[in-house]
């Protein structure tokens, strides 16, 4: 049985301006170590994350791979996720979706298809990463959305999207267990997210 998760609609946004910013983002020459997203309707440019983060990428997928909704991946390879109805197009650190909004010619892939996104902050992103996508990732009906806070050392997941944003969330400290609510309905270990230590 494939399943996909019903949602609500978001509109209200130009498409006719959207589609010139995914094509101006399409033809942006980024430079090595950085990559770019559509936010409020701005095309933003940022450092890719300190190596470290790959390895809590990978433990987040690892943890999470078994308990998928069918027909759904994980995956932290590059992607970009768009949101035309709000000008939004963003390229999250881990995403899962179902099968189908992968099976695609575009570089642009549906938001509405996503079933779990995680970001992890850093200087530069922290500021939208806790407001503008936990926004619209709750309002575009994204059922779960985690927040590692690489800065303060803390997990924070949100879940029940509704029509303004996500109605519960959740903090933990880096090192204890957090749980994924629905469709995943798991506890993830954050033990190792920590910076390493310099020695």
């Amino acid at each position: 049985m494939t399943v996909m998760l019903e949602r609500p609609t978001t509109d209200g946004a130009d498409p006719r301006r959207f589609e010139e910013l995914c094509e101006a983002l399409d033809e942006l020459n980024v430079p090595d170590g950085f990559n770019a997203e559509i936010i409020r309707g701005n095309i933003v440019v940022s450092p890719w994350s300190k190596a470290y983060y790959l390895d809590v990428m990978d433990l987040v997928c690892d943890q999470l791979r078994p308990r998928l909704p069918e027909g759904h991946r994980i995956s932290s390879a590059p992607a970009l996720y768009v949101f035309p109805g709000v000008e939004r197009a963003y390229g999250p650190d881990v995403h899962a979706a179902h099968r189908q909004t992968r099976r695609t010619t575009s570089r642009h892939l549906d938001g509405e298809g996503l079933s779990f996104v995680a970001e992890l902050t850093s200087p530069s992103t922290r500021d939208d990463d806790f407001t503008d996508k936990a926004e619209r990732y709750g309002k575009a009906g994204v059922p779960v959305y985690l927040l590692l806070d690489m800065q303060e050392d803390s997990a924070t997941v949100f879940w029940s999207p509704t029509a303004k944003g996500y109605a519960s969330h959740l903090t933990v400290p880096f090192g204890e267990k957090i749980h994924i609510p629905a469709p995943f309905d798991c506890h993830l270990d954050t033990t190792g997210f920590q910076a390493p230590s310099e020695g």
